[in-house]
């Protein structure tokens, strides 16, 4: 069945080519250009990560901005930093004549902090080159790491090397791969180099209003994220958004014997426990009343494209560890395509060798909960508070003074941490969806994996929401990368591989729209980067 759904959808996106659009694949010439110029491409990237690129460090972001603008260059784009009330953005252009619509295409230059201590390199931004995974005992290969040949299995380690540099080099040697298979994008290719994305891009939206007429596009493409565990080409149409918040409950206002006071006393770690509770069954569904309002069966093309990705779910539960998943008889991509409600951190007293005999003054759970298009945050935090005042609950947005424990025997603070982020979807079926997928269709002689909503969050939803035109997100690193962890780690058979798909995208036809006026976006400022 799975087969022949795949086959359904090959026809279908293959069927959604624009006319005129060159139909033999221009694959072979691209991986020819790619496999002899493997040497200057990863020269490229282990340069740009060896610049330190952390959002704060105000020096090296600026070497990082001059760094960038000099790459764009030299590969045939013009570019110029456009400053922001934050890191600037680099901004480049390249444009085609007689092209119909304009790709913005949007990648992040900053990373993650870094404590060298947990890397297993004595300089986490230069990057080194092992034979594999340094968790299944890869070796370092010896001699310099630019070279002329690169088996597909070898790994660089560097801060940024997959998230989110590699792309950023990709998208060029795409370009100029194209250029010298004869072959020129089919559209405007306008380039956005975001400077804070891992620190929540706080600037991102508001530069809107600033260089609107510079960011106008007609789609824009993400480059960011992995590619599917199956290592084919993928696609991505979505992301889940997220809202995160902190809950207290309150017992005695310091701790006590719990020998004199046991029975006595109620203890905040039961309490919350019992509210926690009562927000999910056993069965993993979530009973906050409201929790999945507006949500939609998904039509026979989504649910073919759904049961289209190729999950290996058995080799996740092992992987894993679990022997069964929460909700029996949902697959991943259907858990994915709705909002969840997840217990991030339990505190409260001591444990292990620290543990005493008391009755704790407080209880803390940290809750996470991921969005959908159809359930945005602000009206998903109020049937949150409803549900928790229901179960009996005051509730508060600092500590209780002396009055406040009076009047009400159950307490709860709720405090929301960081900002929240809202999800964002592209219709499959949209003209820019289906010149995409069309184009890698071409390229690598079947679909790319097509994914729904992903899983995870990223910070720039509120920008696509503020652009209002179609975004389409196009992954070309490992899924197993360990971005944001140590030792982060870039597949070079999965990055050349990505060279090549981008190199289809950039031969897109994508049409071109009209342009909305501006979207009233307001994001809480720092948002914290969450995935």
């Amino acid at each position: 069945m799975r087969h022949r759904l795949t086959l359904v959808l090959a026809a279908i996106v293959c069927a959604a080519a624009l006319p005129g659009a060159r139909s033999e694949s221009p694959r072979a010439a691209i991986d020819a250009w790619i496999a002899s110029h493997q040497q200057a491409i990863v020269g490229e990237l282990v340069d740009l990560a060896a610049i330190p690129d952390i959002a704060a460090d105000k020096p090296d972001i600026a070497r990082n901005v001059d760094a960038l603008k000099a790459l764009l260059v030299r590969h045939g784009l013009t570019a110029e930093a456009l400053p922001t009330a934050g890191n600037p953005l680099v901004y480049g252009e390249l444009n085609v004549p007689g092209a119909a619509g304009t790709l913005l295409v949007y990648a992040h230059y900053d990373g993650q902090p870094v404590d060298p201590k947990h890397w297993q390199q004595p300089d986490p931004f230069k990057a080194v080159l092992r034979d594999g995974r340094l968790e299944d005992g890869a070796s370092l290969v010896p001699g310099p790491v630019a070279r002329a040949r690169y088996e597909p299995d070898w790994r660089l380690y560097a801060r940024s090397v997959s998230d989110d540099k590699s792309p950023i080099v990709a998208l060029l040697a795409a370009l100029d791969a194209l250029k010298a298979a004869g072959r020129r994008p089919a559209s405007n290719v306008h380039v956005v180099l975001d400077g804070e994305e891992e620190a929540g891009s706080p600037s991102l939206v508001g530069a809107i209003a600033r260089y609107r007429q510079k960011l106008a596009a007609d789609a824009i493409v993400i480059l960011d994220g992995p590619v599917h565990p199956s290592g084919r080409p993928t696609v991505t149409f979505g992301a889940r958004g997220i809202l995160t918040f902190e809950l207290t409950v309150f017992g005695p206002k310091f701790p006590l014997h719990s020998g004199h006071y046991g029975n006595w006393v109620p203890n905040p770690a039961f309490e919350l426990v019992r509210l926690l509770a009562s927000m999910k069954d056993d069965r993993g569904r979530v009973l906050v009343p409201g929790f999945y309002d507006g949500l939609e069966p998904l039509s026979p093309e989504e649910q073919q494209m759904l049961a289209a990705v190729p999950d290996d779910e058995a080799a996740l539960e092992k992987l894993f560890g679990i022997s069964a998943v929460e909700q029996p008889g949902l697959s991943l991509q259907d858990a994915v395509q709705r909002p969840s409600l997840n217990i991030r951190g339990l505190s409260s007293g001591f444990v292990g060798a620290g543990a005493r005999t008391i009755i704790p003054d407080r209880a803390t759970a940290d809750i996470d909960i991921r969005l959908v298009k159809e359930t945005p945050s602000a009206a998903m935090l109020e049937r949150v508070k409803a549900h928790i005042a229901k179960q009996g609950f005051f509730i508060v947005d600092r500590d209780p003074d002396d009055a406040t424990r009076a009047a009400h025997p159950r307490i709860v603070k709720l405090t929301v941490e960081g900002g929240e982020t809202n999800a964002y979807r592209t219709s499959p079926l949209a003209p820019a969806s289906r010149a995409v997928v069309a184009a890698i269709t071409r390229m690598f002689g079947e679909p790319p994996v097509q994914i729904r909503t992903m899983g995870g969050t990223v910070p720039i939803a509120p920008f696509i929401q503020a652009m209002g035109v179609p975004a389409i997100g196009v992954p070309i690193v490992n899924f197993d990368n360990n971005q944001h962890a140590e030792n982060e780690n870039l597949r070079v058979g999965t990055f050349f591989t990505g060279i090549t798909t981008l190199a289809a995208v950039l031969t897109a036809p994508v049409p071109a729209v009209a342009h909305p006026a501006p979207s009233p976006v307001h994001p809480a400022a720092g948002a914290a980067h969450q995935r």
